[in-house]
This record gives structure tokens, C-alpha cells and sequence, in this order.
């Protein structure tokens, strides 16, 4: 029996649910909390078209790997990533609800 680690990132900021899916993540390492195109590439603000929100760490640096992604869900604004740490605007906001992926600012714990 194999044991691991949970370490929580307060990625998930609600109850909304998520629905997974796997994608192809042809190049580069993506952390968990990327806004990903269906291209499976960092979402570039204002420029690209969001898909989904990365699962998982994906490291494609040796080549393309298949990674868990969520389709929809509720996300705390501060821990999502964008290519080239990019700031996102309310366009992309609103963008990112029509798919159901809803972001909130979220408090931490004291």
C-alpha cells in the first residue's frame, strides 16, 4: 500500500462543482492552478482562449504528457496562474464564468 502527502494550496475556493478531464500538455512545466487553452498551453490574458484550470503539476520538458485539468469549478483568485504571470481583466473574468469556472478573492486563515 502506497502513502503520500496532501499539502493544501486553497486552490478550490467553493462548492461549485468541478468536473475533471484529462488534457495533452504538449511542452514547458505548468503548475497546478493554470488557466490552460485547449491547445493545452498557459492562457495568455486578454489574447488566448481559457479552457480549463490545470489539476495537477505537468512537467512536458522531456515531451508531451496527459494531465488532469478541471473543467469547471470554483477558484480562489490568487492562487490561479497565467502565462508569464500575466494580470487577467474583468473580460477575462467574464470569459471564464461562460465556461463555469468561477473566481473569488478569498481571505486567508489567520
Amino acid at each position: 500500500m502506497q502513502s503520500g502527502t496532501f499539502t493544501p494550496d486553497n486552490l478550490i475556493a467553493g462548492d461549485y462543482p468541478r468536473v475533471t478531464e484529462q488534457l495533452a500538455i504538449p511542452v514547458g512545466v505548468l503548475k497546478r492552478g493554470t488557466i490552460v487553452t485547449r491547445a493545452g498551453t498557459a492562457y495568455v490574458a486578454e489574447g488566448g482562449n481559457a479552457f480549463a484550470v490545470l489539476a495537477e503539476d505537468a512537467d512536458a520538458s522531456g515531451g508531451a504528457v496527459v494531465a488532469p485539468i478541471y473543467l469547471s469549478g470554483h477558484f480562489a483568485r490568487a492562487h490561479l496562474i497565467l502565462a508569464n504571470n500575466a494580470a487577467i481583466s474583468d473580460a477575462d473574468w467574464d470569459a471564464l464564468r461562460v465556461l463555469n469556472i468561477y473566481v473569488k478573492d478569498t481571505v486567508p486563515a489567520a
